[in-house]
């Protein structure tokens, strides 16, 4: 994170060159400002969890686990409700596996189906994760909350547009 102000903002900047050159300075500027976001959220989670030795992919992946009826999941819907691909899945419960925190077990009615499930050990970390992450307001801690629930429904109708959830 910038730990002193920057003489100037970097994507004003970049808008004000792109509009004298190209259309589309305003989608350029949105693009980059979220990216930016990202960036600036990412290293907050990252902060708030490298003491418990997670990253935000598995503590998210423990919180997915942790919300389920029974603390496990087959693989293929973690990777589903997580959006990512079944290789990173199968990465991220490795890593989870080797500290601990979850296990796999064959599913009890169909054996081509492994079920990841949360440990004690797991569950107990997760939770006090989720105690440093909500201090830290996931960096977005500069934002009332209604401008937390603009943001998440700015966010959300790209999303739509894309497809990738229903309207």
């Amino acid at each position: 994170m910038v730990t002193r102000p920057l003489a100037l903002d970097p994507i004003e900047e970049a808008r004000r060159q792109w509009d004298q050159r190209w259309p589309g300075g305003a989608t350029m500027a949105a693009a980059t400002s979220i990216m930016r976001a990202q960036q600036i959220v990412q290293a907050s989670v990252d902060d708030a969890l490298r003491p418990f030795g997670l990253t935000f992919a598995r503590y998210e992946a423990l919180v997915l686990l942790a919300f389920s009826k029974r603390g496990a999941l087959p693989m293929v819907r973690m990777g589903e409700r997580l959006m990512i691909h079944p290789t990173s899945v199968t990465n991220i419960v490795d890593r989870l596996e080797g500290q601990g925190f979850v296990r796999r077990r064959p599913h009890e009615r169909d054996r081509r189906t492994t079920l990841v499930e949360i440990t004690d050990a797991g569950r107990q970390v997760m939770e006090q994760a989720t105690g440093v992450v909500v201090a830290c307001s996931f960096g977005l801690d500069a934002l009332s909350e209604a401008q937390l629930e603009q943001v998440t429904a700015l966010v959300r109708t790209v999303r739509v547009g894309t497809g990738e959830v229903p309207a």
